[in-house]
Order: C-alpha cells, then structure tokens, then sequence
C-alpha cells in the first residue's frame, strides 16, 4: 500500500534576522532574505560564572592589600610609639619602707615595679646600632673651636622590605603573555580550559602567600618596638593603679565615698599622672637638647667671635662701616623683621645653628623618601599588577636643599636635630607630592572562533572588561607648602633663613639659590622725569624698600616677606595710591582697566600667565617705564621684559584704580 504523506504547509514571517520561510510539517526553517543573522554577543552561563568567580577573586585581592596596608601602617605606628617610649625617661616610682610594708599598698608596688621592670627590658631589646658623629668643642688652650668625631647609639630602625629580584618584570611579562596566548585557544578544550584555570589559581595562591610572607617578615621585624609600646602601656596602668590606692589609703573619706565619686577621682590621677610624665619628659628634652645644643653652641660661637674680634679688630671694625652703609642704602628695610637687629646678633638669628651633620641627615632622609616613591613609580606595574594598562601622568620628583633645612630650622627656632624632624620630614613629603590611582573599566570585545555542532566554525565577537589605572602624581614644590602650616611668626622665621641661606652658602653650592640670592639684585635708575608723576613717585618709593627680600609663596607683608601678587597689593596700599586690600595676580587683573602697551606708562601693572601650572593670570610686577619692571622674583628685583621669556608669558597692562 502506498503511503500517504501530509502536503507542506509553508509560511513566511519576519524575524529579528530578516525574512524566513517555515515548513509547518518538517519544522524547517530557511533565510529568504539577504540579510545578515546577528551575531549573538550574550555570555553564555559558563562565561557568566567565570566571569563571576574573577571578580571574586580581584575583589579578595583587593581586600587582602587593604589588609596588608593597614598591617603595615599599624606596624609602622607601633614602631614611632616605641621609639617615643624608647626615649623618654623611666617611669620607675619610688617607695618608702613604709608603703611597701603595707599589706594594702604592697600587692599594687608589686604589680608597678614588675611592669616598670618589662618596660626597661624592652627598651633594651630594641636594636641599636653606633653612628659616627661630629661634635664642635672649643680647645682653650688652641683659643678656637675644632670639631671631634665620636661613636653614638641610635636606634636600627626596621626596614620591612624583602630584596627586589631584577627578573620579576620580564619574568611577569613573560607570564601574561603565555596567559593570554593560552586564552585564546583554551575554548576548544576542556582539558586545556581547566589545567589554565588551575594554574591562574596556583599563581593566585602564591602571590597570596608571598605578601603574606613579606606582612609577616615586617611584622616580625617590629616586635621590639610593639613590645615597648605595650608594655608602656602596661606600665603607665600599673602605676596609675597604685596612686588611686595610695590616694584611697590616705583618704579614708574617699574610700567611703560612691562608686561615681571614686571612679572620677581614679580618672583625675590619671591625668594628672600623664601630666607629670609629659613634663618630665619635657623638661628632659629640653635639657638634653637646648643646653647641650643652643647654649653649648651659643658659648663656643662667642668664644670664637671674642677671639676674632681681639686678633682682628681692624677687620671687624671695616665690616661694620660697610654694614653700616649698606643698611643706609636700604632704608626702610630696617621695619623687617628678617632684617631686624645686627652685628653678631643680626647674624645669630639668621643662621643655621645645627650641626651639619644633622642638616645633611635630614637632606638625605628627604632624599631617600624621594628616592623610594621613584623607586614605586618606575615598578608600579609590578608593585601594583592587575590591570591591563598603566597611564601616567607625573610631576618631576625634587626639591631645594635650602627650603627644607629653612623650613625645618623655622619649626625649631634655630636648632635641630636629625631624631627631632623625624615626623617634620614626613610630613613635609606627604604635602609636597601627592600620589592618586584611579581605575578606569572598559568594555571591549574580543573575537573568537568556536565551532557549531555540525563541525563549523563561526567568529563571536565576546566582551570583557578592559581595567585601565590612571596615577598622577603632584608636586606641589615644597617653597610653596610654609605658607600653609606655618603662623606669621615662624613664617617670618622661614623667611629670614631663605634670605641670608643660613649664612651657609657652602653647605649645598649646587642649589640655585646660592646665585639668586648671593649676587645683588638687579638695580634701575628710573628717570626724573618719571618721578614728576606724584602717585607713581609715592608707589615706586614704597617698593623700592623691599628690594632684595625673597620670594615667599603666600607671603603679603614685610615680616613674611611677599610672592608677586602679595608685593604689588602691599606697594599700591601702603603707599596710598590704591587701597586694594590683599589680592591675588587674577585679582589684580580683575580691578585694573586693560591699557595697550604703545599706552603703558610708569606705574602701570604688567601681567603674565604661565610662568606656572595655575589658570589665568599666574605673575604680576609694576612697570616703571623704559622696557623695566620691578617685581617680586627671586629676590624682588627690577627686570628687562623684553627678554625672550617675559615675551612669551606676557599677557597685558592694567591700570588700577588710582585714588
């Protein structure tokens, strides 16, 4: 019998795809139209899953290096408390025959002296090592003053940093590229797929457990300083326990009182307890730093002057007229206070008084500071792997030698020494360069060739994340960081040493200070008949008494000294010509009418922009005719505008609103 078969019921629809045919018998569907399918760009649950299960495992690598940062930095803070606790004086208190037989008071004596006893033997376990260092002694016979080596102790604070291995960046390119190669082709094997994922793993896992080898090496490094500061801690307890029952002793109206009465009087010993151990260690600091460094100094600095002025007192007797002139020429300088006093004093309160081995020791902690963040910045893919691509964007990394030892000099009135600046130096490092990382997340797509089930293969263009890092790095220029954590006075101080250098021009001759501010400044004989204009006669005659005082950023009166726009709003309102109150160089701008230069004459305001990274307008100086301006550079000084480098920062003339 022939076998019957049902006809074929065909239909045509639209889809996504274009046009198809659909046999409704068979289920056969065909494209009748010339339109491309489109490629199905959705990951599939696999992709979904491992892509999933990688960012679990950044996001446990980011929560591992946020715990080794904070490991580190609380490793780093229980090393400055020991060394604090390292150096302050004993804590050790005494007792008469009558406390201690006291059957009250004895169990607490006990308790105080065991711990006093662990807190000596922990400062005696931090390690130390000896450092050579200089000493200024003055020989009464030899009737000056010499300078002697000797040996001193100081602590061999921990460095908590394994040995850099050279080869691990081309031995980590070398592996991201053999990842990324095997990624590739792992899709066509399942075998091949799970020995990669397994091995990415295995990589994981030992770097996981490298930083936990370098967490635990810092960490071990520091016990010492950890156990200092602990058993300080435990000490200070100790001590405070046995004064609230001395006290209760004593007071038999107390030891009655309520429990809110004897718990804020356990409180107030205490205090006054930490009190008493600030002062001591106060009054030890300062009788171990001033009087051996400022009054030891300041004797064997007279001796020697005494001796000079005897033997050479025709000498000291020129030097004096020729200050004495120089002092005339200047006039009204004497109203600063950088300027204030003279002879040997004038020159005491303008010098560096530290040792230069001090100086030089600090110089070289800055240095080294410096040095480790270059050191970050030339690893940082290594230092910090895990993305795709690095963008840099960096400041120069230096500094003058000169404003840090000002700067530091300042803080301490005169003197210091390389274990007192310490924090002053981190400090002053943490503002001058500002470090941020940011990360950028693209999506992209990669091609890839799988196969059908009928064996054909086929292009899928596949998303994934592109991780970008973004660090930029600031240098702020340690010159303009005083202004924002110093008073006026200190300040003032700043001021003064950058000035005179110290008096030390020797102590770093390659700075380009030692030529700004040994050589003369710049002078100009401004015409009389210039001078016939009495507002410009009146303003000129004020700024000419500062000529010669350095460039202070932020500074706006004589006892800090000035920056640019500091300088001219000082000028235009002490000489009564434009009360302008205290104005930046945009400012300064904002206020004066725009003059052409064919139009420009004495008196008028010149401005700049781009003589540094600021928008608008970045200088500002007063012209006085003949191609001059005086303005405040480095030192306030007059200058030709026409030199190639004026010419390509000038922005205009400006004439402010004279009374």
């Amino acid at each position: 019998m022939r076998e019957l078969k049902a006809t074929d019921k065909i239909t045509q629809k639209m889809t996504r795809d274009g046009a198809v045919s659909e046999n409704l018998a068979t289920g056969e569907v065909e494209h009748i139209s010339s339109r491309e399918p489109e490629t199905e760009l959705s990951s599939s649950s696999e992709e979904s899953a491992g892509a999933a299960a990688d960012l679990a495992l950044r996001a446990a690598e980011h929560h591992e290096k946020k715990s080794a940062r904070k490991a580190e930095k609380a490793d780093t803070q229980a090393v400055r408390d020991g060394s604090a606790a390292r150096q302050r004086p004993s804590s050790r208190l005494q007792f008469t025959e009558e406390e201690r037989a006291d059957p009250m008071l004895g169990k607490y004596i006990d308790r105080s002296e065991r711990a006093t006893d662990r807190l000596d033997a922990a400062k005696a376990a931090i390690p130390t090592k000896k450092v050579l260092r200089t000493e200024r002694v003055f020989d009464e016979a030899a009737g000056k003053g010499k300078t002697q080596l000797h040996f001193e102790e100081v602590e061999k604070r921990p460095n908590g940093r394994l040995r850099h291995n050279p080869l691990s960046r081309p031995v980590h390119e070398i592996a991201h590229a053999a990842h990324a190669k095997v990624h590739e082709v792992e899709q066509e094997n399942v075998g091949v797929e799970a020995g990669h994922k397994g091995e990415v793993l295995t990589e994981r896992g030992l770097a996981y457990g490298k930083g936990k080898v370098r967490a635990a090496v810092h960490h071990h490094r520091t016990k010492p300083w950890r156990d200092a500061a602990k058993a300080e801690q435990a000490s200070f307890k100790a001590n405070a326990d046995y004064l609230y029952q001395k006290a209760l002793h004593d007071d038999p109206a107390l030891a009655a009182s309520n429990p809110v009465s004897r718990f804020l009087q356990k409180q107030r010993i205490k205090r006054n307890y930490a009190k008493e151990l600030r002062q001591a260690e106060k009054t030890a600091k300062n009788t171990a730093a001033t009087a051996k460094s400022a009054a030891q100094k300041a004797k064997d600095a007279f001796k020697e002057t005494f001796l000079y002025i005897k033997h050479h007192s025709r000498t000291v007797l020129l030097v004096i007229g020729i200050g004495a002139c120089v002092a005339l020429l200047f006039g009204g300088v004497s109203s600063c206070s950088m300027m204030a006093g003279s002879g040997v004093g004038g020159v005491f309160t303008s010098s560096y008084l530290s040792e230069d081995a001090d100086m030089l020791a600090a110089e070289a902690a800055y240095c080294e500071l410096e040095q480790k963040l270059q050191y970050e910045l030339d690893h940082y893919e290594a230092l910090h792997p895990g993305y795709d691509e690095y963008r840099f964007d960096l400041d120069e990394i230096e500094h003058d030698p000169y404003v840090l030892i000002s700067i530091l000099t300042a803080f301490h009135e005169g003197v210091f020494t390389i274990d007192e600046v310490q924090a002053e130096l981190q400090m002053l490092f943490e503002k001058q360069y500002i470090l941020t990382q940011t990360v950028e997340v693209e999506v992209r797509y990669r091609t890839e060739t799988r196969t059908d089930s009928e064996g054909n293969d086929y292009d899928v263009e596949v998303p994934y994340n592109y991780y970008i890092c973004n660090v930029k790095l600031e240098n702020f220029d340690l010159s303009h960081v005083p202004v924002y954590i110093m008073d006026e006075e200190t300040l003032s101080l700043y001021a003064v040493y950058m000035a005179t250098l110290g008096n030390r021009e020797d102590l770093f001759p390659g700075s380009g200070y030692v030529d700004k501010y040994t050589k003369p400044p710049t002078t100009y004989d401004i015409p009389p008949s210039a001078l016939e204009d009495e507002t410009f006669a009146a303003l000129i005659t004020e700024a000419e008494k500062y000529i010669g005082y350095p460039y202070v950023w932020g500074g706006s009166n004589p006892n800090t000294s000035f920056d640019c726009s500091g300088f001219v709003s000082w000028v235009l309102t002490q000489s009564g010509v434009c009360n302008t109150g205290r104005l930046g160089a945009q400012g300064l701008y904002n206020i004066s009418t725009p003059v052409s230069s064919a139009n420009a004459r004495p008196g008028d305001l010149i401005f700049f922009v781009g003589t540094y990274d600021t928008p608008g307008v970045s200088h500002v100086g007063i012209y006085v005719g003949g191609g001059k301006m005086l303005h405040c550079g480095d030192p306030i000084q007059y200058a030709d505008i026409n030199t190639s480098y004026w010419q390509s920062h000038f922005y205009a003339f400006g004439r402010p609103p004279y009374n």
